[in-house]
């Protein structure tokens, strides 16, 4: 039987793939402790960010594609993911098997946008429409976590609607999978939590690079 990421539920994924949140995992906790400041070319970018979307959903809540546009690329930008060691690719096919004595399931879904280093997986990004609260995009972004190449144990997630932004974690080298997730950051309403989305962006750079080195 074969189902589309986009359909599945955090109950589904229980069941199906046996995934469990992880509430001792401090990661989100602790991650931005010792970011650094950003520069003042940084500041400056996240405050256009702002001013381009509310220029922009003065009209209606933008939908997915403008938020890529508008919020998902610049801030890809800011954190250094369009340089050197990153690569950026877009609608990025995925599937994952799971098989019991009388099923087999494949879940097929598009990540949106998938940051890599030569073949591993830094960061994917599930973008969705204003209109949707963003907590709604956690299952699919979990799937597509669940998928991840075999050699990586932790990967790192990105939700967001425009609006808020959310971090996911997830690791798959437990005796069942878990997650983690970080709290919601208003991207646009709170000066403070923008800064943290862009810096908590650098982090996992950061942190991805230096666990494989």
């Amino acid at each position: 039987m074969i189902t589309n990421a986009s359909s599945l539920t955090l109950s589904n994924l229980r069941q199906t793939f046996g995934l469990r949140l992880n509430s001792s995992d401090r990661f989100f906790d602790e991650w931005l402790n010792n970011s650094p400041t950003l520069t003042e070319a940084e500041l400056q970018g996240l405050d256009r960010l702002t001013r381009n979307y509310n220029y922009l959903s003065q009209e209606e809540a933008p939908l997915e594609e403008i938020v890529k546009l508008v919020v998902v690329s610049p801030l890809l930008d800011l954190a250094g993911f369009y340089q050197f060691p990153f690569l950026v690719k877009a609608e990025v096919s995925t599937s994952i098997e799971v098989a019991d004595e009388a099923n087999a399931i494949a879940v097929q879904g598009r990540i949106d946008i998938l940051v890599i280093q030569d073949s591993f997986w830094i960061l994917v990004i599930e973008s969705k429409p204003a209109r949707l609260d963003v907590t709604a995009g956690i299952p699919q972004a979990l799937t597509y976590l669940l998928s991840a190449p075999n050699l990586q144990s932790s990967c790192y997630g990105m939700v967001t609607n425009g609006r808020e932004v959310l971090f996911l974690k997830c690791n798959r080298h437990q005796d069942v999978p878990q997650y983690t997730r970080s709290h919601t950051y208003r991207l646009l309403e709170n000066t403070a939590e923008r800064i943290q989305v862009l810096q908590g962006l650098k982090q996992i750079g950061a942190y991805i690079g230096s666990s494989r080195s």
